[in-house]
């Protein structure tokens, strides 16, 4: 990924996620017109995420369509939360968070050969565990309290 692209990304990966966290969880209900709103925008954002893709070539391209997926993935699961406020959604968003990072790791190990990828990934799965695990214990937690 060229340093302008990366930067390109970087931005609109910040505004998308100012966009969805202009919704608090607990202030007053998200009227339904503002929460089909702010989900068009993020579908948006992942259209225009994925263009800069476009002229990406290899692995570059593939992790950059994996990064805008992931991304309006998240942005999904936090406009949830933040619409609903529950604990339960909070602990789905930080599921979807562990998978979704899960899968862009997978992806960027793609650039390495024979014993590193497979220690990359190696990596990347213990690190997704322990973020399922958490994500499964503030679940708990939540359902609980």
């Amino acid at each position: 990924m060229t340093r302008s692209h990366s930067l390109k990304l970087s931005l609109f990966v910040a505004g998308m996620l100012a966009a969805t966290s202009g919704f608090a969880a607990g202030t007053d209900k998200m009227s339904k017109e503002d929460y089909k709103a702010a989900k068009d925008k993020i579908s948006a954002e992942y259209k225009a995420a994925n263009e800069l893709c476009k002229p990406m070539k290899d692995n570059a391209q593939d992790v950059c369509q994996k990064e805008a997926k992931a991304k309006e993935k998240i942005a999904m699961a936090e406009l949830d939360f933040n619409r609903s406020g529950k604990d339960t959604d909070k602990a789905k968003l930080a599921k979807v968070k562990a998978d979704q990072d899960y899968e862009v790791a997978k992806e960027k190990c793609e650039d390495q050969k024979g014993d590193g990828m497979m220690a990359c990934k190696k990596e990347a799965k213990a690190m997704h565990d322990k973020a399922v695990a958490d994500a499964k214990a503030e679940k708990k937690v939540a359902k609980a309290g």
